[in-house]
């Protein structure tokens, strides 16, 4: 989401946006953690295949989502929320 979008945010909805955006961060980042720790396994049993690319196709998503939470942290002091 754009900054524009942040202004244009209620107090309660920017609140209620970031902390959902942090919970569904660090889910997925449990989740890129558990797909490498099994391709690794898989890895070691069978080999490299083809599944492997994802825990790390995924990791562009998390850093677009710090980036988000990042601005929504600038937006909330602007605005002297918390």
């Amino acid at each position: 989401m754009k900054n524009e979008g942040l202004n244009k945010m209620s107090d309660e909805q920017l609140l209620k946006y970031q902390k959902t955006l942090r919970i569904v961060t660090y889910m997925l980042i449990v989740a890129i953690l558990a797909l490498l720790v099994i391709n690794i396994l898989k890895a070691m049993e069978k080999g490299v295949n083809s599944f492997s690319i994802i825990p790390i196709a995924l990791v562009p998503i998390v850093i677009v989502n710090f980036k988000t939470l990042r601005e929504i942290k600038k937006e909330i002091g602007v605005r002297n929320l918390k």
